[in-house]
């Protein structure tokens, strides 16, 4: 296609199946001037390091949070729902940190999914990436039917599936345009709702010591209710919708391939992610469960009817006298809905376009426009998108049960597999004998970290096995068929190709690294103490 040039920058691309690095006179040639260029098959560097930074737990915030803890906190009780959420999330911290420290080092758009081809085996890296796309285009559905719930509290007189439209076309408009405009969109989405969180969290507070509200001091109370202690089942019963909430942290690591300065970007964004994890996530848990008793029959009624005015946020709210409490979380969580559809459209046309620069993707779908969009894998992604979406209407609810299975374990498969692949890149630098220094980002606690996802991946299985109906075969083939056709696409693809376990001297290192320069690490240490601190809230 032919360049465009604008203001004078010149933005690193991705050329061919190649990622073309910036040496340090290249870099500094794009830093003093101003003309972006794009052509043929690259992706454009548009990502500031704000954008990563912000959805690295920005975009993490979303329905499952805002409407589905409640159900967590009757399940499991108070302080078992507590405990499943602190097991997930450090669990989360692990994996973030391990793609962290691969992103940083090999910035590439596909990110884990390259990762696993290169570090581990061709096969797991195409499994990856079917199952990542699949994962986020089949989502869409789920969100349109979500936007259709929350707009219908305001307006019930234009049908459903209007609104759905709407907001399907929206988004495929705002990812046509650029990059950064998906990065601005979720920047701003996502600072609305880390907003929201602190003041919950301030609210819930006020109730609970009872400066707020009528209901007096609370303290601890609900925690002693008959029937509210831990169990070992009901901890890992709900890990489920832990794991639903946290959904979407690893994009972080796709988004690294079309940041600014991924080597400075990604460690600054996954430095603040522990902070992020505890204080909107763990926080709020905890605050949910101390000022809601679990046997609140309207924490089901949130998450299973999509009950805006059932959310525990909107109930704390209502405890503390604001009236309008249901309409503002009906907006909040609205923007949810619109980040979240706005990141499948982004996570899957991405993991698309680099299996294809891989060449375990239709060429097509490597082309992209002047602005460095893939708008073929966009095409596709909407097409796979509306499909599924009409099966939700059509299907009497069948289609979308189906599709809610092949998703809900494909995060905690990809979580696994990237704690494996993490093991494998560490093998691979000492066997090579790489020094640890010459990453940008060091992952703290390995091997531990990925050793205890790991486990935590296969406890989570297990609950689900025990807890399933085995005398309903439909719900046992719910239960496991994500597994079922992980491994299905891992064994096929290496019978088809033929592809085997890359030893560790054979695996690539350097092609496509970043280049880390000590200038990035002096401009680092010198920053602003006031500025790492914002990095935790925008």
């Amino acid at each position: 296609m032919a360049e465009v040039h604008e203001e004078k920058t010149e933005v690193p691309v991705y050329e061919s199946s190649l990622v073309v690095i910036e040496t340090n006179d290249e870099k500094a040639s794009r830093e003093t001037s101003e003309t972006p260029s794009a052509s043929a098959n690259q992706l454009q560097r548009r990502m500031k390091t704000r954008h990563l930074t912000m959805i690295a737990i920005g975009g993490t915030i979303g329905t499952g949070l805002f409407l589905t803890v409640g159900a967590s906190v009757a399940e499991a009780g108070p302080a078992g729902c507590f405990i499943s959420y602190v097991i997930v999330g450090l669990m989360v911290y692990s994996i973030v940190m391990s793609l962290g420290e691969m992103s940083a080092y090999l910035p590439l758009p596909g990110a884990f999914n390259s990762f696993g081809s290169r570090f581990v085996d061709p096969a797991l890296g195409f499994t990856l990436g079917v199952n990542y796309f699949f994962q986020w285009a089949l989502s869409v559905p789920s969100e349109l039917t979500a936007a259709q719930i929350i707009i219908g509290y305001w307006n019930s007189t234009i049908p459903t599936w209007v609104w759905a439209i709407v907001i399907m076309v929206l988004m495929v408009g705002i990812n046509l345009v650029q990059v950064r405009a998906y990065a601005e969109l979720e920047y701003w989405l996502s600072i609305i709702k880390v907003l929201t969180v602190l003041v919950f969290i301030i609210v819930g507070i006020l109730v609970n010591v009872g400066a707020v509200g009528n209901q007096g001091y609370i303290g601890t109370q609900y925690w002693y209710i008959d029937g509210a202690a831990p169990t070992f089942t009901g901890i890992f019963s709900v890990a489920i919708y832990a794991f639903y909430s946290f959904g979407g942290t690893e994009l972080v690591a796709i988004t690294a391939g079309e940041s600014e300065n991924p080597a400075v970007a990604v460690p600054r964004a996954i430095r603040v992610t522990f902070w992020r994890i505890f204080l909107f996530f763990i926080l709020t848990v905890l605050i949910i469960s101390l000022d809601i008793p679990y046997n609140d029959p309207n924490l089901f009624t949130a998450m299973d009817d999509s009950d805006v005015s059932a959310s525990p946020f909107t109930l704390v709210f209502q405890n503390a006298g604001i009236g309008s409490a249901a309409s503002i979380m009906n907006g909040i969580i609205l923007t949810s809905v619109l980040s979240a559809t706005n990141s499948c459209f982004y996570a899957s046309s991405r993991t698309l376009t680099a299996m294809a620069k891989e060449g375990k993707a239709p060429k097509i779908f490597m082309r992209v426009t002047k602005h460095g969009v893939p708008v073929w894998s966009m095409v596709f992604t909407t097409v796979i998108a509306s499909l599924s979406f009409l099966g939700t209407i059509w299907g009497n609810g069948v289609v979308f049960s189906w599709l809610i299975a092949l998703t809900g374990s494909s995060s905690i498969l990809t979580w696994a597999s990237i704690s494996v692949i993490h093991i494998r890149f560490r093998m691979a630098l000492k066997k090579q004998g790489r020094s640890l220094s010459d990453l940008p980002y060091r992952a703290l606690f390995f091997p531990v970290g990925p050793i205890i996802a790991l486990i935590i991946s296969a406890l989570v299985f297990a609950s689900y096995g025990y807890a399933a109906d085995w005398s309903n075969a439909a719900a046992v083939v719910n239960t496991y068929i994500s597994v079922v056709i992980f491994a299905i696409l891992l064994v096929g693809f290496k019978i088809i190709k033929k592809t085997k376990l890359i030893p560790l001297d054979e695996v690539d290192l350097d092609t496509d690294r970043w280049e880390y320069t000590p200038a990035d690490a002096e401009a680092e240490k010198s920053r602003k103490w006031y500025k790492h601190v914002l990095d935790w809230f925008m």
